[in-house]
């Protein structure tokens, strides 16, 4: 056979080209010789003819006969046991190198394989399996390659019918009907049914037979998915097959076929188990789709095989399993399309998920049976060597130093090493690959759990990357066509992805929904355990992904619930546990930490919470255990609150309302690690003194500044958030300021000023589009500012200022200048502040004000008012330091910026600095104030006209608009024109200081006002001054006058310190008095200075009688200093006739009025010895007068007329202040009234000879009257004892004090003008006569003021209130003086005779003082009086004599004897110090009214009544015989005799008793009877003294007795010497005999022992010797 193969093979060479081509041809026979070899069984021939088998096949060069050939050989060899190996070769390069082999012959070349995989020895065994699995790949691998040969042929085949017939294979190709037929058979195999194709099969082990399914299901899906037949085998065959051999009460049993021994009877099951789950992987990896309910069962069994009775390998094993799956993600996804999605469908996704968390938990609850390691190992690491010493359970708060050396998970004690599983994203298995393993491997401790830890993060990463991805190609799509179509709605319309957007949301929202609650449980368990930081970061990004995952497809609880996880595992355990236990319920599903899930499934349906509950509860009770624990804070916690960080930074657009979450957290952190915010919002570390003690680990403490710094660009990151992200923020942040709000009240702990921090950041960093979050941020930090935590209002401020601040500093576009809206929103708020109570806030809200206006001042605009509002809205209950700093505010502004600012403010401006005159807590920003309002004045002065022309513009665009709206026009002082409102609203803030409480501002504001009305008022138009009259002066003199008069008497205690109130001031009545005083002078200077331009109002005369009745009543007040300087101005109104130019003082207008050059004296007036004439001469005056008189016009007639009533309007008001002022009190003198000061009467007197000048034309005898009652009442009233010192002079010194002067001067005005007036006018002499005569009274009977009890100055003590009587001796002297040279003037005038003046001089006055004599107050007096009246008679008797037959003199006759008769026999007797000098001066006086009598009145008594000449002989008796009483009284005994007086009286009562002129027989028979009884009285009184003398013998008489009788000797003596002188035929002879008679009883007296009578009786008997004549006889007697 050889041979004749050799032969073929030559001629083959030889013959042909293509020698391989022609080779195959012939191979039967080529390879028959070496199929003949291995028939020898002899083992080297085999082995050659094997290997030359083989080269054969290699080169292609077998046809298929010969292949069958080869095969037949090759299975006998088998059956022989011989060369397996290389049979194994041989079979495998026979099928590789061609597809000769089909049908039998392959199948017969499988079995040989199969047959050779179960001999006795191993390698065999092994190559063997080898070898088969190569065949079923190749057979598989043919089949694909025929169907890429066909794949260009449209090919349909008939739709397989539910064929149960194996056979029907005809529509396959040859390859695909192999591989068909071979597949059929691994089933029938596995499924321990005999085969139909593999005949021969002796024996088949189900492991073998289910990695060969596996390897073709997992080589070769695409045969499967394609070929309807092969789909069909998989439905009908596989799956059952698995389903079956799953069902755990399967018999193993070894072998098929009845060759085989039985098998044991619980043989483990560990490697079908194993490899029916690679193959259930492979299936629903590659043919979900076609198995849908198939699979739902398998995965339904994985799910089981985690259960925990289960053993531990099967456990590993299924995690394995589960983790393919989870490496899969659109695998998942389907999953979830076709389960979860499905109405009546297992839930298979979501029991996925949940048993991978249940798994992991389960691991922590059981320990590993036969795994002591894991149980025994304490926190101290006793255990195994590897596990280090592992670290402190967590909650124990103990360990933490020592990291334990292997990664690791520890929870309650168990611990539980990480292996490195596989990498990331691979599900590589280690059990599923062990397939040379028939027992149970021992599972390492920790290997199920780092499974199932990979797969879990795998299975995340899995989802939400596809998920994401597919998102943003949504996303990128959307925008594209925005851009593209800007004004169309977006629809996601191509064909292409229909897909994605019909239903992949849904699809992604129910793998979310189904997956969120069991992967929360697990990974927040895991999260919890976890001790290495790799570890720790997967879990947390997983967590971190799945948020931003739900929140991207808005599913608002899942996102919540993960960040909630993240949020309790950055913050120390007990944090977390405290919120936990109080929601327990509602978060049982979420995996807490003290409730492990449970695996039944109706537990397992997420809860639906409401997330803001649980967002609410979560941040209660962290705000609550914030304040109340000490921290440990460990890395985990920070690794955590990086995540977190992370999250919010990144996926900040999608957290929406989860940012209160986040933030409560990132709260609590900020809390923990003690940062405290910075300038801009920023947190900086700084251990808070009061903060919780925290313990951090130096790790925690290096990563601080890197946190801090996260943080801050967190909040940075905002500014790329959309609109509706950024609210969500700020609403989270408000609402967790809220929260933080509520914890701070009622306690004054460190609050949480996180929120407010982060508020102020993220508005600092959004400037651009601010007005959006404007209102919301800033009307919570607002809310903020009001919180009673006087740190957490800070912040609140602090924040909202620096806002504002920033705010107009930014660069807006467009600017601020050009967008008034956004300028004034954004200063809202510094506004809306004014309203806060808290003086912290205020002067936050002001020192911003400052700055900004500092910084911005010039741009600000119509934000003005604003600002100038919150500088304005101080209140007193505020605090001086507030107000010092809104007061600054305002300095910058009047000296800075008015030019700057629109003239509408500038009212604001004045409103506000009146605002800072009005606050009463700092008295001197109250008058720096006043200050401002003075620069405010000068600022209108100096730019008036550019105001002027600004505000009438504007006042047109408001009456255009008023107009549109049919309003009328509504401002303060509305006709008037813009600019004078703004004056008028400066004067009436002015005004209103005016009556400020504090005297100093009242002082202060005066002085301005009245500054500023005279420096400015010229700008004002004419009927401006009507409102300024009547609105501003008139308004506030009511108002002074309202509160002068209702003012406390209370004396004010002196001010703090050492500040002393000078007594003048010290009760506020008192200091009210000076404001009138002020106010009253200013609107009387304002009438003086603008006289002609108020003249030219309307209504001058009622504004003129409205400013007389202020004077008056101001003049009526109770308090002496207001009165006073109520004159004062009436003075200065009256001082004028008609306007003088400013500069010309208006004193010098007195000149105008004519007034002679007599006293008017301004109010120092004018002490004792002032001249009454004005000291520049009257010409100086006139001319003076006459140069002011050229700049104004002359006055014409109306003028005049109008003159006049104003002066007889001011004559009323000047009689009405008179009046009552001077009106003595009623009452009782307890009740003590007011009594007025001499400065006041002088001055109100003063001014009487001035208003005089102007009002004499129509002065009638009236008004007289009434100034005489005034008069009289000034003079009479007292002065009160501590001010008579000042007023009156030493009691000795006569002098009279400016009242009585100014007094005398007025009547001396109306006298002169008597004089030099009409005749009418004389008529008023006699009651000028009579109100001097009652000023002469004074002299003697002092005035009464009512019933005001007066006391002697000398007896008034200096300091008690008494009221002293004036010394009024000197005026009633000067009166008197006056009485005489005015009666010297007019005796002869008509009316002075007619109205009886000189009876009146005589009666009403002089005769009290004559009367009284020595008993006058003062000697002056009465010898002023005689003095007076000798004058007065002097000049009245020749005029009385003249008159007499009118009878108009009768009357006056008896007062004058009357007079003569009282003074000259006065009833009072003479002071006992008189020295004899005075007595005889005194005496002297007596003489001259008896030379009087003599020469004036006896020698013409013809013309006089005879009764007056009776009533004076009797008097001159009276006084001849000494004017001695009969009787010796005590009282009399020293009183001088008046010898002279009586000699005089006596020689002119003899003189006229023997005159030859004797009238009437009557006036003899007075004097003769006079004689008589004198004569009489002498007798007695010698007679008496004899007697007496005799009597007292030795003892001396009575001095008064011894006087007496000398009085009668000399008057004896005078007598004898008259008779000696008078005509014997005058001399009465009865007279005679009683002369004689005394004869005897002078001789009587001889014998007296007294020097002194005897010389007067020498001098009496002297005389005697002329009657010694020789006795005529009485003859001669009778004849005569």
């Amino acid at each position: 056979a050889a041979e004749s193969g050799i032969v073929k093979i030559k001629t083959i060479a030889a013959r042909k080209t293509d020698i391989l081509a022609a080779l195959k041809e012939n191979s039967s026979e080529v390879v028959q010789p070496f199929l003949m070899g291995c028939g020898t069984k002899e083992p080297k021939i085999t082995q050659l003819c094997l290997a030359a088998i083989q080269r054969l096949m290699s080169h292609e060069v077998v046809s298929e006969a010969a292949a069958g050939n080869i095969i037949n050989m090759l299975w006998q060899l088998m059956e022989n046991g011989l060369e397996e190996l290389k049979l194994l070769q041989t079979v495998l390069v026979l099928l590789t190198t061609n597809t000769v082999v089909h049908d039998e012959v392959l199948s017969k070349a499988i079995v040989l394989c199969f047959r050779l995989h179960f001999t006795k020895d191993n390698i065999t065994n092994n190559t063997a399996a080898a070898t088969v699995r190569q065949v079923v790949t190749v057979v598989f691998e043919r089949m694909v390659a025929e169907d890429e040969r066909f794949k260009g042929i449209a090919e349909q085949p008939p739709p397989v019918q539910g064929n149960t017939n194996r056979r029907s294979v005809s529509t396959l190709r040859p390859s695909a009907k192999d591989a068909y037929m071979l597949f059929q058979d691994l089933c029938q195999l596995v499924n321990a049914d005999a085969p139909y194709w593999l005949v021969g099969m002796t024996e088949m082990t189900r492991t073998f037979g289910l990695e060969l399914l596996e390897s073709v299901l997992n080589d070769f899906p695409a045969v499967f998915l394609q070929h309807q037949e092969f789909s069909f085998l998989l439905k009908e065959r596989v799956c059952p097959l698995v389903i079956k051999l799953f069902s755990p009460n399967i018999k193993f049993r070894q072998g098929a076929g009845a060759a085989a021994p039985p098998a044991p009877v619980e043989k483990p099951y560990f490697p079908i188990c194993m490899r029916l789950l690679r193959v259930v992987s492979v299936l629903i990896k590659h043919f979900y789709s076609l198995l849908v309910t198939e699979c739902e069962i398998f995965l339904s069994l994985l799910v089981k095989f985690l259960d925990g009775e289960k053993p531990q390998w099967l456990r590993a094993v299924a995690v394995e399993s589960v983790h393919r799956l989870c490496v899969q993600p659109h695998l998942l996804c389907s999953f979830c399309q076709s389960y979860d999605m499905k109405q009546h469908s297992t839930k298979v996704f979501r029991d996925i998920v949940n048993a991978l968390g249940s798994f992991i938990q389960s691991l922590f609850i059981v320990p590993n049976a036969g795994n002591a390691a894991a149980v025994s190992a304490p926190a101290g690491g006793s255990g195994s060597g590897v596990q280090g010493s592992a670290q402190g359970v967590p909650g124990t708060g103990g360990g933490g130093g020592t990291l334990t050396t292997q990664a690791a998970f520890e929870y309650r004690g168990t611990w539980i090493p990480l292996m490195t599983v596989s990498i990331q994203g691979s599900a590589k298995a280690t059990y599923l690959e062990m397939l040379d393993k028939v027992e149970p491997p021992s599972i390492p401790e920790g290997y199920a759990m780092s499974v199932a830890f990979s797969a879990l993060l795998d299975l995340v990463r899995g989802i939400t990357s596809m998920i994401e991805r597919e998102l943003t190609t949504e996303e990128e799509a959307a925008a594209e066509f925005r851009e593209t179509h800007p004004e169309q709605e977006w629809k996601p319309e191509p064909v292409s992805i229909s897909f994605f957007f019909s239903g992949a949301h849904l699809v992604w929202e129910e793998m979310v929904n189904a997956s969120w609650c069991g992967l929360l449980a697990a990974l927040s368990l895991l999260l919890d355990a976890s001790t290495d930081e790799a570890a720790t970061e997967n879990i947390l990004k997983a967590e971190m992904t799945m948020a931003s995952l739900c929140g991207r497809l808005g599913l608002v609880t899942p996102r919540d619930a993960f960040i909630t996880a993240i949020c309790k595992a950055s913050l120390p355990p007990h944090y977390a546990l405290t919120v936990l236990s109080s929601n327990t319920s509602n978060l049982s599903s979420k995996g807490s930490h003290t409730q492990f899930l449970p695996t039944q499934r109706d537990n397992l349906k997420p809860t639906t919470v409401c997330s803001q509950q649980i967002q609410k509860v979560f941040l209660k009770a962290c705000l609550r255990v914030l304040q109340s624990i000490a921290e440990v804070l460990t890395a985990k916690n920070i690794q955590c609150m990086r995540t977190l960080l992370n999250l919010a930074h990144c996926h900040g657009a999608v957290l929406g309302t989860s940012w209160q979450l986040v933030l409560a957290t990132l709260q609590h952190l900020v809390w923990i690690l003690g940062l405290k915010p910075a300038v801009g919002g920023a947190l900086k570390p700084g251990r808070a003194v009061e903060g919780p003690s925290t313990v951090l680990t130096t790790a925690v403490m290096t990563d601080l500044p890197v946190i801090s710094n996260i943080l801050s660009r967190l909040f940075e990151s905002s500014q790329y958030l959309d609109d509706v992200s950024l609210h969500h923020l700020i609403n989270a942040l408000c609402s967790l300021s809220l929260e933080a709000m509520e914890m701070a009240y009622g306690n004054n702990k460190e609050p949480s000023l996180f929120a407010v921090a982060k508020l102020l950041e993220t508005g600092l960093v959004n400037m651009d589009r601010i007005e959006i979050l404007w209102r919301p941020l800033t009307g919570h930090l607002l809310e903020v500012c009001q919180h009673p935590n006087s740190r957490m209002r800070e912040w609140g401020a602090e924040a909202l200022t620096a806002l504002i601040k920033a705010g107009l500093s930014y660069k807006h576009n467009p600017p601020l200048a050009q967008n008034q809206r956004l300028q004034l929103l954004l200063l809202n708020p510094l506004k809306e502040l004014s309203n806060v109570l808290h003086a912290d806030i205020r002067q936050k809200q002001l020192e911003c004000v400052l700055q900004i206006l500092q910084s911005q001042g010039d741009s600000l605009g119509p934000a003005w008012p604003l600002v100038l509002g919150v500088i304005g809205a101080i209140r007193n209950d505020q605090g001086e330091s507030l107000i010092r700093t809104a007061f600054q505010c305002l300095q910058l502004v009047v000296t800075d910026f008015l030019p700057t600012m629109p003239c509408t403010c500038l009212q604001i401006v004045v409103d506000v600095a009146g605002s800072f005159g009005l606050q009463n807590q700092e008295l001197n920003i109250s008058l720096t104030s006043i200050g401002l309002l003075w620069n405010i004045s000068d600022y209108f002065f100096q730019r008036g006209e550019a105001i002027t022309q600004e505000l009438e513009r504007e006042e047109e665009a408001l009456q255009k608009q008023a107009l549109e709206k049919g309003e009328t026009l509504n401002r303060p002082f509305h006709p008037a024109p813009p600019f004078d409102c703004l004056w008028l609203c400066l004067y009436a803030k002015l005004g209103e200081l005016c009556v400020d409480p504090r005297p100093a501002v009242r002082k202060s504001a005066g002085q301005t006002l009245f500054s500023t009305i005279a420096a400015h008022g010229t700008l004002l138009q004419q009927p401006t001054w009507h409102i300024v009259v009547w609105k501003v002066l008139f308004q506030l003199l009511d108002c002074v006058r309202t509160s002068s008069t209702t003012a406390d008497k209370e004396k004010i205690e002196s001010g703090g310190g050492n500040i002393l109130i000078h007594h003048s001031r010290d009760t506020a009545e008192k200091q009210w008095a000076e404001t009138w005083v002020l106010t009253l002078a200013g609107v009387a200077r304002i009438f003086n200075t603008r006289r002609y331009l108020l003249q030219q109002l309307g209504d001058f005369f009622e504004a003129w009688e409205v400013l007389l009745n202020h004077i008056q009543s101001a003049a009526l007040s109770k308090n002496n200093e207001v009165s006073l300087a109520a004159l004062k101005s009436f003075q200065e109104i009256l001082q004028i006739v008609t306007p003088v130019k400013d500069s010309d003082k208006a004193g010098d207008a007195l000149a105008a009025m004519g007034v002679p050059p007599v006293l008017i004296d301004p109010l120092s007036a004018s002490g004792p010895g002032r001249p009454l004439v004005r000291s520049d001469s009257l010409v100086e005056r006139l001319t003076r007068y006459n140069g002011a008189e050229l700049q104004a016009p002359p006055p014409g007639e109306e003028s005049a007329l109008e003159d006049s009533t104003l002066w007889w309007s001011a004559w009323n008001t000047w009689y009405r202040a008179g009046t009552e002022s001077t009106r003595p009190p009623s009452g009782p003198a307890e009740k003590l009234a007011f009594i007025p000061s001499q400065p006041f009467l002088t001055a109100l007197i003063q001014i009487f000879p001035a208003l005089y000048q102007h009002i004499k034309a129509n002065f009638s005898m009236d008004d007289l009257k009434k100034l005489g009652v005034i008069l009289h009442g000034a003079v009479s009233v007292p002065i009160s004892s501590d001010a008579s010192p000042f007023i009156l002079p030493s009691y000795t010194e006569a002098t009279l004090t400016s009242l009585q002067e100014a007094v005398l001067t007025a009547l001396d005005v109306l006298q002169k003008a008597i004089c030099v007036g009409p005749e009418n006018l004389q008529v008023m002499y006699p009651a000028i006569f009579e109100q001097l005569l009652l000023f002469v009274e004074f002299s003697c009977k002092p005035p009464q003021y009512g019933r005001v009890e007066t006391k002697h100055v000398a007896n008034a003590k200096y300091n008690q209130a008494e009221w002293v009587a004036l010394n009024y001796v000197p005026f009633a002297e000067r009166s008197l003086e006056v009485v005489v040279d005015l009666y010297h003037k007019t005796a002869c005038h008509k009316a002075v005779i007619n109205e009886k003046v000189l009876q009146n001089i005589i009666k009403k006055t002089l005769r009290m003082p004559l009367g009284l004599k020595y008993a006058c107050p003062s000697e002056s007096t009465w010898k002023l009086a005689v003095s007076s009246l000798l004058k007065v008679l002097s000049i009245g008797l020749p005029v009385a004599r003249q008159h007499a037959s009118s009878g108009k003199f009768d009357t006056m006759w008896p007062e004058l004897a009357n007079a003569f008769e009282d003074f000259l026999f006065t009833k009072s007797s003479p002071p006992d110090n008189l020295s004899i000098q005075e007595f005889q001066q005194n005496e002297s006086i007596d003489v001259e009214v008896v030379q009087l009598i003599s020469t004036e009145i006896l020698p013409f008594a013809n013309f006089i009544p005879k009764d007056f000449v009776g009533q004076i002989m009797a008097m001159l008796n009276k006084g001849s015989i000494h004017s001695q009483a009969p009787s010796f009284t005590e009282a009399e005994i020293d009183v001088r005799m008046r010898e002279e007086f009586s000699k005089v009286c006596f020689e002119t009562l003899l003189q006229f008793s023997f005159s030859n002129k004797v009238s009437t027989p009557q006036e003899g028979y007075i004097s003769r009877m006079a004689l008589s009884v004198l004569l009489k009285r002498a007798q007695d009184v010698l007679r008496r003294y004899v007697e007496d003398e005799r009597l007292s013998g030795r003892c001396p008489l009575p001095r008064q007795q011894v006087t007496e009788i000398i009085f009668v000797l000399k008057a004896i003596s005078t007598l004898m010497d008259s008779l000696k002188k008078t005509l014997p035929e005058n001399v009465d002879g009865n007279t005679w005999a009683q002369v004689i008679a005394l004869y005897p009883a002078l001789v009587e007296c001889i014998t007296c022992s007294s020097s002194e009578v005897s010389a007067a009786l020498k001098e009496a008997l002297g005389p005697f010797k002329d009657f010694m004549q020789p006795p005529i006889s009485k003859v001669q007697n009778g004849e005569s």
